[in-house]
């Protein structure tokens, strides 16, 4: 089974580098469900996580993570990233946990390929 992380450090909306991320993401899943996928997200991006986005237009993260969360896809958040927006005591998507450093070093170490944005 290969295994493949996908890493984001976008901004929601801000530009098109997390929007991106999760195309790729759900694309991945769609062609191997077997593959193991796992996303993290950093910096800016973790601000998705957070449940509640109402875009005006446009795409939807939250409907993204949706879709790769029910697809059994593991989504976490960096802590320190949200410890340091305030966000770590938001609700979340369902599905969307808070991860740490040290997990994102194993999962590097373990997958197949590792993908960032």
């Amino acid at each position: 089974m290969q295994k493949v992380l996908v890493i984001a450090n976008g901004a929601p909306y801000g530009s098109e580098l997390l929007f991106n991320a999760l195309r790729l993401s759900i694309a991945i899943r769609e062609q191997s469900a077997d593959c193991e996928l796992k996303v993290f997200l950093m910096s800016d991006a973790v601000s998705a996580g957070i449940r509640g986005h109402k875009p005006h237009e446009g795409y939807n993260l939250q409907q993204m993570l949706e879709i790769l969360t029910a697809q059994n896809v593991v989504v976490k958040l960096c802590k320190t990233c949200t410890d340091g927006r305030g966000i770590s005591t938001l609700p979340l998507i369902d599905g969307v946990e808070i991860g740490t450093l040290v997990e994102l070093a194993q999962w590097t170490l373990a997958a197949d390929k590792v993908l960032t944005f």
